[in-house]
């Protein structure tokens, strides 16, 4: 058992030095490419989010929405006690 152990750790080693042989010097390339910002790096500047203006409705735009809601709502009722009306009387239909 200590025999292939053995053999493993110097296959290891070899296959480690012809990697450092194949990729050049080990000093000019980093062990780990990490992505973004170094670690406890504290140069970046907070960022800020930006402030939205608070939006204002006048009185005259707050009427105008609420009488076409108005209109909007009496229209469905409208059309709905007209497809009421058309169904039979056993099924929600007008009784005569």
């Amino acid at each position: 058992m200590d025999q292939i152990l053995s053999s493993i750790d110097a296959e290891i080693a070899k296959l480690e030095e012809a990697k450092r042989l194949l990729s050049g010097s080990p000093d000019l390339v980093p062990a780990v490419v990490r992505r973004g910002r170094p670690k406890g790096s504290t140069k970046a500047a907070p960022v800020a989010a930006p402030v939205k203006a608070k939006r204002v409705m006048s009185a005259e735009g707050r009427a105008r929405i609420a009488e076409a809601q108005r209109k909007r709502h009496a229209a469905r009722k409208r059309a709905a006690k007209k497809a009421a009306a058309a169904l039979p009387p056993g099924l929600g239909g007008a009784v005569v």
